[in-house]
């Protein structure tokens, strides 16, 4: 009788012990499919997000790196890009239905060429649109001004160390802008140029290195000697033996 009633206390031990396993597992298991089910709710709603990501909409190909001026940047702005968005450049983007131009507040010629020819030589280093434009265009246009070589030549030790720095710049785009500009001052100040070409020439000869660019930099480097005369063609061969003179 003894035995008996032993064993009907093992069994029912045994019996609590079989439902205490199985709830135990029903609670792992309810844990199991709920953390799977968070897991796949954050996933769906991170997923269009990275699939943007990964995969650029076809609009991102036809525009190019435009940024908003006037917008909240995720980081601090450039000195052209802070100056452009307060107004601090006297000319506006216009953009046309062929090309864009530049609409400035008043004449060219009454600007002051301190500080906006230099200003805008700064802006060369920008690699945004409008930016890029801006200065590229601002300082072109500026520089056909009449009386533009009695306004420039005074900037030149200020304005030759901001040209150097588009020349030296990784971006090809920049240094090309940069190459524009250098031909584009050559042109109006002439033979002023000369004492401050060897600051400019180290940054070419490693540039013509490059194939691609072998070209333009030659042809900048004939105009160089066009408008700066011997004296341009004497420092030019200094610095880079293989040139060779117009005149030859």
């Amino acid at each position: 009788m003894q035995k008996s009633e032993c064993h009907g206390v093992v069994q029912l031990r045994n019996r609590k012990a079989g439902s205490c396993d199985q709830r135990t597992s029903s609670s792992m298991q309810i844990k199991h499919r709920t953390t799977v089910q968070q897991s796949n709710s954050s996933s769906s709603t991170s997923s269009p997000e990275t699939a943007r990501k990964v995969h650029p909409r076809p609009s991102d190909k036809l525009n190019p790196k435009t940024i908003n001026p006037f917008g909240e940047q995720s980081r601090a702005p450039s000195a052209f890009a802070a100056i452009y968005s307060k107004g601090g450049i006297p000319c506006r983007l216009v953009h046309g239905s062929v090309k864009h131009r530049l609409q400035w507040e008043c004449p060219p010629e009454n600007l002051p060429f301190d500080p906006l020819l230099i200003t805008l030589a700064e802006g060369l280093r920008e690699t945004k649109h409008p930016y890029t434009f801006v200065s590229k265009e601002g300082f072109r246009e500026l520089l056909l001004v009449q009386g533009a070589l009695e306004k420039a030549v005074p900037l030149l030790p200020r304005l030759i160390p901001v040209l150097k720095a588009a020349l030296v710049h990784m971006d090809d785009e920049v240094f090309a802008r940069g190459l524009n500009a250098l031909v584009q001052l050559s042109i109006v100040v002439g033979p002023s140029l000369n004492d401050h070409l060897k600051h400019l020439l180290t940054s070419l000869s490693k540039r013509l290195r490059d194939k691609k660019f072998k070209e333009p930099i030659t042809s900048a480097l004939q105009k160089l000697e066009q408008h700066g005369g011997n004296g341009s063609l004497i420092i030019i061969k200094s610095k880079i033996p293989t040139y060779c003179s117009i005149c030859c």
